[in-house]
């Protein structure tokens, strides 16, 4: 991929730090219950506008991929909390084991996703949303059956991504939500170009950016945001049994609202690892310029980057943000 077209210094490579962000605080809730009941418990920290048809935007994975999200937790969340909640999925743009409907359905199969509805929403048709206050687009196209839900939960494997630095909730709606062969298109490729990953750095992360902005300003506030901070590999779950080897700790459970909140938790919380922890991780988000989703999430005002930690472990401790990474640390670091 054309990493060598990287500038350095030109803002996604740069974290910034909690007491340099201003603006309002959002809720984010934590647990460190890596299960079904720590799922389920943080979800309904989250979920007071998830009512009516309930689509959960899950990536299944490549055949085999080792870090997916546990199916039982998802099982067991969907069956105990969201019974009738469909999983969502959209075909990929890459050629592999979901590039057609035919080949992402055995691929379903063969990783376990049979014990709910999977609607591969781009199955048939596309839908363009429109994209508000973008300068990469007016209207993002999507697959058409997303159209169908009143409300949607991402429930988000975070970890490194090969081009966007990170996979947070962003990630998850932006490509996940955008349908394989136009919009995925759109966010990846100059048009005309004979490179399938053209776009890299700060364009793509907003270009990745406003496709999620579309589908969040969609189902407006019946949209929750649970990111997974399990396995994280600096691949994402696309690259299947073929993902880097893990080295960073697991952590545990986020869960907000406010998806630029739940995204930059994750990421104080990687970037306040000891240094022998984090350095693989850190190294792909910055090498890819992937902090750059966060500031344009704020630009858009797509939420805050600010935020009251509240550890429902602990009594419901709410942890000023600046005490927030000391209070988790020291477990995921010991």
């Amino acid at each position: 991929m054309p990493f060598s077209k990287i500038v350095p210094g030109s803002g996604g490579d740069v974290y910034i730090p909690y007491e340099k962000r201003r603006g309002n605080e959002s809720i984010v809730y934590f647990t460190r219950d890596l299960s079904a009941s720590g799922l389920k418990k943080i979800y309904g920290r989250v979920n007071g506008n998830i009512s009516g048809k309930v689509a959960v935007k899950l990536h299944t994975g490549e055949k085999n991929g080792p870090n997916i999200i546990p199916r039982p937790w998802v099982k067991e969340l969907l069956e105990d909390c969201i019974p009738d909640a469909s999983i969502i999925e959209t075909n990929t743009y890459y050629e592999g084991d979901r590039y057609t409907t035919e080949a992402h359905r055995e691929t379903l199969q063969v990783n376990g996703w049979t014990f709910c509805p999977v609607d591969i929403t781009d199955e048939h048709e596309v839908a363009a949303l429109p994209v508000s206050g973008g300068k990469w687009f007016t209207e993002m196209q999507v697959g058409k059956n997303l159209l169908n839900y009143d409300s949607m939960v991402a429930l988000t494997h975070f970890k490194g991504h090969a081009v966007g630095g990170f996979g947070g909730s962003n990630k998850n709606i932006g490509i996940g939500c955008a349908d394989g062969r136009i919009g995925k298109a759109e966010i990846h490729t100059i048009p005309g170009s004979d490179d399938q990953w053209s776009i890299v750095t700060e364009e793509f992360m907003e270009r990745m950016t406003e496709s999620t902005k579309s589908v969040i300003d969609h189902f407006g506030k019946n949209v929750t945001y649970i990111n997974v901070m399990r396995n994280m590999s600096v691949s994402c779950d696309c690259e299947g049994v073929m993902a880097e080897p893990v080295v960073t700790p697991n952590v545990g459970i986020i869960a907000s609202m406010d998806i630029l909140a739940a995204d930059q938790a994750c990421v104080d919380l990687v970037y306040a690892m000891k240094e022998e922890d984090h350095a693989a991780l850190v190294e792909r988000m910055q090498t890819r310029h992937g902090l750059r989703q966060l500031s344009y999430m704020k630009e858009l005002e797509m939420g805050n980057n600010r935020y009251i930690l509240v550890d429902i472990d602990n009594d419901d401790a709410r942890i000023l943000p600046k005490k927030a990474v000391e209070h988790v640390v020291p477990f995921i670091s010991a």
